[in-house]
């Protein structure tokens, strides 16, 4: 069976606090916000991502992929994918 490696990639990424909506938005950027993203008040967002909408609850990642897309992703996936990357 071919087998195939996850090519290194750095995304940026912004850990969902459920008030940190500026943060998330700027991540997006203020021309793409709308477009990504809806508030749905308390501690979730819906994020438009092109598999369709997915939820990003409180502890959640939002990351914006390599092609500007934002989507969210659970933190022990996150963790086990990404490291930090020192500037």
């Amino acid at each position: 069976m071919p087998r195939f490696r996850k090519r290194p990639v750095e995304v940026e990424a912004v850990r969902w606090i459920g008030s940190n909506y500026m943060e998330v938005g700027a991540l997006a950027g203020p021309s793409d916000w709308d477009r990504h993203s809806v508030w749905l008040g308390g501690d979730s967002l819906v994020i438009h991502t092109r598999e369709g909408d997915m939820r990003a609850d409180v502890g959640d990642y939002v990351i914006r992929g390599v092609a500007g897309e934002l989507y969210p992703c659970k933190p022990e996936i996150f963790e086990a994918t990404y490291e930090p990357v020192s500037s």
